[in-house]
């Protein structure tokens, strides 16, 4: 079974749980999933102020699968990903955008590095830019 969480950036730097559903609804594993993403969105917020830049959307979804068929008390997680997606307005946005989600999932995010202490973390990263290059 898999299990999902995914925060998205609304107005400023606020970072939300996607859908309908509040943290209240969550139960504890998804809960778990709903820290690690937004533990990684606020960390990349950070290396992205420092480099001034602001992408247009921003959406970062941790999934990790379960050891059982069905929601289990004793379930735990064998393998995480992350997925990262963001829009940028140019391909030098685009540069830097990828540099703080780089940094944020390989060293500087805390519960990411927590995941791998459990089981094996894999990521995927889409980041496009919505302006054409100067020429």
């Amino acid at each position: 079974m898999e299990e999902k969480a995914t925060v998205y950036m609304a107005d400023n730097w606020e970072f939300k749980l996607a859908g309908n559903t509040k943290c209240c609804d969550l139960n504890p594993k998804a809960l778990f999933l709903f820290s690690a993403a937004k533990c990684a969105a606020l960390t990349a917020k950070h290396i992205m102020e420092k480099a001034q830049v602001t992408p247009k959307r921003f959406e970062i979804t941790v999934s990790g699968t379960l050891s059982t068929d069905d929601l289990q008390a004793e379930s735990i997680y064998t393998g995480f990903n992350v997925y990262y997606n963001a829009e940028a307005r140019t391909i030098e946005e685009q540069a830097k955008v990828a540099r703080a989600i780089n940094l944020t999932h390989d060293k500087h995010c805390g519960l990411i590095r927590m995941l791998r202490m459990i089981a094996p973390v894999s990521h995927e990263i889409a980041i496009v830019s919505t302006e054409p290059a100067k020429v």
